[in-house]
């Protein structure tokens, strides 16, 4: 904690607002100066309980990077997402930290389920985290998570639909049948007639439908087995 307060800035936790971030219990320290302090920490999985308890925004994003995620249990997971109150600590949490659990999977089913919005948004942002890192499993999963971004592709709120979006096409990145999948998915979005399914299948098609991503996925593995 000592090192957090001496990296805080004042003007940089007078800008968090911009971001939607609460600057209540912020300090003002920067995301490259977390991560470093992660990375000189490394991973001391005893640490994160305390740094999360603070309930001090810089600290909690600090506990993604020095929790081991070979020792997190659903129940701590699931308590660090009940309590999710903005977009960087959900995302930071889902991408360097939840998606590296043997529980990552559940989460996002459990958490797609949820009616918080920032609870909903983590099932999201972990699929997305999980699409881009977890090099290991198969595509079966990946398309029971486009499943899951349909049957939430109805949900309006502002950090619920773009986590949903960012599922879609992060599953659409990962090799040339996933693509086709997700970019049939987007096409049926975009055509819908309500406004939010309507506008995650544009966001994702504008995405999809790019030559790069298109050579990128051409060059990618045709899908993997299912990991046992």
């Amino acid at each position: 904690m000592a090192l957090l307060h001496a990296a805080a800035s004042p003007a940089h936790r007078g800008g968090l607002a911009r971001y939607g971030i609460p600057d209540t219990h912020a300090l003002g320290v920067p995301m490259r100066d977390i991560q470093a302090l992660g990375k000189r920490i490394g991973r001391r999985h005893a640490l994160a309980q305390p740094l999360w308890d603070s309930g001090i925004y810089e600290a909690r994003l600090l506990a993604a990077f020095v929790a081991d995620p070979a020792q997190l249990t659903t129940t701590r997971m699931d308590r660090w997402c009940r309590a999710f109150d903005n977009w960087a600590v959900c995302d930071t949490m889902c991408l360097h930290l939840f998606d590296r659990s043997p529980h990552a999977w559940t989460r996002v089913v459990a958490w797609a389920r949820k009616r918080d919005e920032f609870q909903k948004r983590a099932a999201f942002a972990l699929l997305a985290g999980l699409a881009v890192h977890d090099r290991r499993t198969g595509d079966a999963p990946f398309l029971e998570g486009l499943g899951l971004v349909e049957a939430a592709a109805d949900d309006a709120r502002n950090f619920v639909s773009k986590g949903v979006s960012w599922a879609l096409r992060a599953i659409g990145h990962r090799n040339a049948a996933l693509h086709a999948e997700a970019l049939a998915l987007a096409t049926r979005l975009a055509a819908s007639d309500d406004a939010t399914r309507r506008w995650i299948g544009k966001d994702a098609l504008r995405d999809l439908t790019r030559p790069l991503v298109r050579a990128k996925v051409a060059t990618s593995g045709k899908g993997r087995a299912k990991k046992t």
